[in-house]
């Protein structure tokens, strides 16, 4: 384990729990993050000294909890560097921020055959709300292939544009595969061929593992999900241009994005707040603020040399064992590995890794049609966070030499 790195995993209070008896060798960062003691620690702070409802009250402990709270927003501007505070739109996960989009920006601009490009690798939450729009206004989906090493037919994208495309949505990096898409390069393309479209990012796990840009990307909305980003659940954020934010109408109605209300109208108020009704997740808010500021003190850049190491690693050391297939071997790679094994199916792999102490996931991972173009059901899926170490590795190894031991 790199140096620099060396004590985080003790940062962690869950890390230091056995699983079946065992030590635990968390490898589903992917699904879920662990949360540092700072974040546990910062949400009950809050919720022991300081808890009120944000936004409405003149009273000591509102102010001080909704400066906590609107303090969060300007260091999650700063953590991807949007050009303001206003540009940040609290949701409750990538997921919500994605819908937001849909139904709220495309679902109002967009017409009858007008065209969507996305790709095989994207998560269902960057494909069931456009499929969700194709049936409501009869929008059409466009869908980039992937190569063999899983990496994007980038000519095929180029080949998809047309006078008909309005939107280019995709994934930063595949929560399946690990594949790095080169996202900047791809709206930089977009935007040659018309300045017009716009182009989605979801970074719910590219933000995780190194520097965010959004300014560099050149898109036009980027959504993060906070319980990967080493938070709490129940947050995350859509970023948006704010020109493009503010001539959105709201996604939901209620108290707190409203200037006025009477039942002869109403007048919102302007991004981000038009887009945050009712009473939000004050406390995980906060919390995710705890774990940018966690980030921050470490270093993206430190985190990505670290992982990138274990990474290594690991390919090294899974390569050692016979009889696995590995699906997404692109160059530009992030720290998940997903394979299948010939000698037995993916669930009974998991259930003796569970006994062992080893914590991954199987399944389809949200990336069903994926997997249909891989023609496989679903992988085994280790996936890696700062807090990994050759330990998590060596343990994962010996596990899968001890499963196949008893299944073949």
């Amino acid at each position: 384990m790199s140096n620099a790195l060396a004590t985080y995993r003790a940062d962690f209070p869950a890390l230091n729990e056995p699983m079946n008896g065992k030590r635990l060798a968390y490898m589903d960062s992917a699904s879920s993050a662990q949360k540092p003691q700072v974040v546990i620690d910062a949400m009950n702070d809050v919720l022991t000294h300081s808890y009120a409802n944000i936004h409405r009250g003149l009273y000591a402990n509102s102010q001080t909890t909704t400066q906590l709270y609107e303090d969060v927003r300007v260091k999650l501007a700063n953590f991807i560097n949007a050009n303001s505070e206003n540009e940040i739109v609290f949701t409750r996960n990538s997921t919500e921020a994605m819908n937001l989009v849909a139904q709220s920006w495309a679902r109002n601009i967009l017409q009858a055959g007008d065209e969507i490009i996305l790709t095989t690798m994207e998560h269902h939450a960057n494909i069931v709300p456009w499929q969700i729009l194709e049936e409501q206004i009869g929008i059409q989906l466009k869908v980039v292939p992937i190569l063999e090493d899983g990496s994007l037919d980038f000519g095929a994208f180029m080949a998809l544009l047309s006078s008909k495309t309005k939107l280019v949505t995709l994934v930063h990096i595949s929560n399946s595969l690990g594949t790095v898409n080169p996202v900047r390069k791809i709206v930089k393309a977009t935007k040659n061929f018309d300045e017009n479209i716009i182009c989605m990012i979801d970074g719910s796990q590219s933000a995780v593992h190194s520097k965010v840009d959004v300014q560099d990307l050149g898109c036009d909305f980027f959504a993060l999900t906070g319980h990967k980003l080493y938070g709490p659940n129940g947050v995350g954020i859509l970023w948006g241009k704010f020109d493009l934010l503010n001539s959105m109408p709201p996604f939901l109605g209620g108290g707190d994005m409203i200037e006025t209300v009477s039942f002869d109208g109403t007048v919102y108020k302007a991004a981000p707040f038009k887009f945050e009704a009712g009473t939000p997740a004050i406390v995980e808010v906060i919390g995710l603020g705890a774990a940018i500021d966690y980030l921050n003190a470490i270093g993206m850049d430190a985190i990505a040399v670290h992982e990138k190491e274990m990474l290594n690693y690991m390919v090294q050391k899974l390569g050692t064992i016979e009889g696995l297939n590995f699906y997404g071997t692109a160059q530009e790679k992030a720290g998940i590995i997903s394979f299948t094994a010939d000698w037995a199916h993916i669930s009974d792999i998991a259930m003796i890794l569970d006994q062992q102490g080893v914590a991954l996931r199987t399944g389809h991972h949200c990336c069903m049609p994926l997997m249909q173009e891989l023609g496989i059901e679903g992988t085994a899926r280790a996936s890696i966070g700062l807090y990994t170490n050759k330990e998590d590795i060596d343990q994962l190894v010996s596990a899968l030499e001890k499963a196949k031991e008893m299944l073949s």
